[in-house]
């Protein structure tokens, strides 16, 4: 069995705080597993936001905290509204079979 860890966990996205503490980190000098270390994440999420939040596409680009923030919070939003939205009469009979559950 897993022993139980009393610390809290992260949340699954990185925060703009954190994201400052990579870009300064990388501009350090510090290598991804350093940096993963000291924020308590995987090294390949650190690794993923590098890639993610660089200037330019290339592989020694510039990592930039507002840059990986600005595309962050383009993907989270909500292309198109939900189809319960949409639907009125699947909104209906959706809430009727829970409401008989």
């Amino acid at each position: 069995m897993t022993p139980m860890s009393l610390v809290e966990p992260r949340g699954r996205y990185l925060s703009f705080a954190e994201r400052e503490e990579i870009a300064l980190d990388r501009a350090a000098g510090l290598g991804v597993r350093e940096i993963a270390r000291r924020l308590g994440r995987s090294p390949s999420t650190i690794s993923r936001e590098i890639a993610g939040g660089c200037l330019n596409r290339r592989p020694r680009g510039r990592y930039r905290a507002s840059v990986a923030q600005a595309r962050a919070e383009a993907r989270a939003r909500r292309p198109k509204p939900a189809k319960l939205v949409l639907h009125p009469r699947l909104r209906d009979w959706v809430a009727d079979k829970l409401e008989n559950l």
